[in-house]
């Protein structure tokens, strides 16, 4: 790639304060890379200084994907301002990438993405040596065993420690990933999964209504992720509004939170009714995944974190028939760091490095 010249510097690319080091001793400039969380709202890009166990984050850039052409435009940004601050260029011939979807034919398949991933390109382009693509949930599932206590928010008050056993990340944004973190004497096997993509099943009279709004709007299949996201906060309210005989007026969530907040009653019943499903999909899961405990990963939960305790988020997530004993003992956590994704990419690569030395 050379030194991206030609790559317009956008203005629009955030960049934020180095996260608190993981090392405490200097690490040589060879063990440098990337890793970056890519979102169908945001890739978030970072710097990563690693050494065994260690990890650092020496710099870190959230992007809007919508205000770029690519990933690689967004790459070339990143790689071309730390050129231009003295990095090495060693340092950016490894990347290791979360993203929604599945690799196939060496393209990222993702319907969120307002582009396609083309891994030939990123790898021509950037002039990289390595390249890893990996589900953005299974690298969340390993960046939450980084984590401190203190970077999460309880959400179920009265749970508070969680038992020995497999630990599920689940999180609502643009669209629905999951992913189970299963404990190995060796470390932590992490299991994606496309849980979005599974069958809407609602659980009330209103919710029954609303799936067949969604039918009758053309979706044969009513895939869990188009109620339960950012988009499907979306679909919640414009169904209401048509079940009520009313125009519907809000076409984003943040602008369907904030009504609920100042009182309408419409967007209210599509915040609360969101949250229902999230605890129900969240108690489903659980139940298939046999976890222990519960990582919510960001997404649009933190707009709408103060009305769970108003909705029926806790009484649908425990409300499994037999297994209701034990989801009574599963915490659940929101995750309060928004490098979760870049640093469980970072840290999936190390294990992945390490397990090839070992071999």
């Amino acid at each position: 790639m050379g030194d991206s010249a030609g790559i317009g510097r956008a203005a629009d690319a955030v960049a934020l304060r180095p996260q608190a080091s993981f090392a405490s001793s200097p690490i040589s400039a060879a063990s440098r890379f990337v890793a970056a969380d890519v979102g169908g709202t945001n890739a978030r890009i970072a710097l990563v200084e690693a050494d065994g166990e260690r990890i650092e984050i020496l710099d870190y850039r959230r992007y809007p994907c919508g205000q770029y052409p690519s990933l690689t435009t967004i790459l070339s940004d990143f790689v071309g301002r730390q050129l231009d601050a003295g990095q090495p260029r060693a340092a950016f011939e490894r990347m290791a990438i979360a993203s929604a979807g599945v690799v196939l034919d060496g393209e990222v398949n993702n319907s969120n993405l307002p582009w396609r991933i083309s891994l030939q390109e990123l790898r021509e382009t950037l002039d990289l040596r390595e390249l890893h693509v990996i589900n953005d949930f299974a690298a969340a599932a390993h960046g939450i065993q980084r984590l401190d206590q203190s970077e999460s928010r309880l959400l179920t008050p009265c749970v508070t420690v969680a038992e020995a056993g497999p630990a599920l990340v689940i999180g609502p944004g643009t669209g629905l990933g999951a992913a189970i973190c299963i404990p190995h004497p060796r470390g932590t096997v992490v299991l994606p999964t496309e849980a979005g993509m599974t069958a809407f099943a609602p659980g009330t009279e209103r919710e029954i209504e609303i799936l067949h709004w969604m039918q009758r709007h053309g979706s044969r299949h009513v895939s869990t992720e188009q109620l339960v996201s950012g988009p499907g906060l979306v679909n919640l309210y414009q169904a209401l509004c048509e079940l009520e005989g009313t125009r519907p007026l809000l076409r984003a969530p943040a602008a369907i939170s904030e009504a609920a907040r100042v009182g309408d009653p419409t967007s209210l019943e599509a915040v609360l009714t969101f949250c229902g499903l999230l605890g129900s999909v969240i108690g489903d899961l659980a139940v298939i995944s046999g976890a222990r405990v519960v990582h919510v990963a960001g997404g649009i939960v933190p707009q709408l974190v103060e009305f769970l305790p108003r909705s029926t988020f806790h009484a649908r997530l425990v409300d499994k028939g037999a297994m209701r004993a034990v989801l009574e003992r599963v915490p659940v956590r929101l995750i309060e760091n928004e490098r979760l994704g870049a640093l469980g990419a970072a840290s999936w690569y190390l294990q992945q490095r390490q397990d090839r030395i070992s071999r």
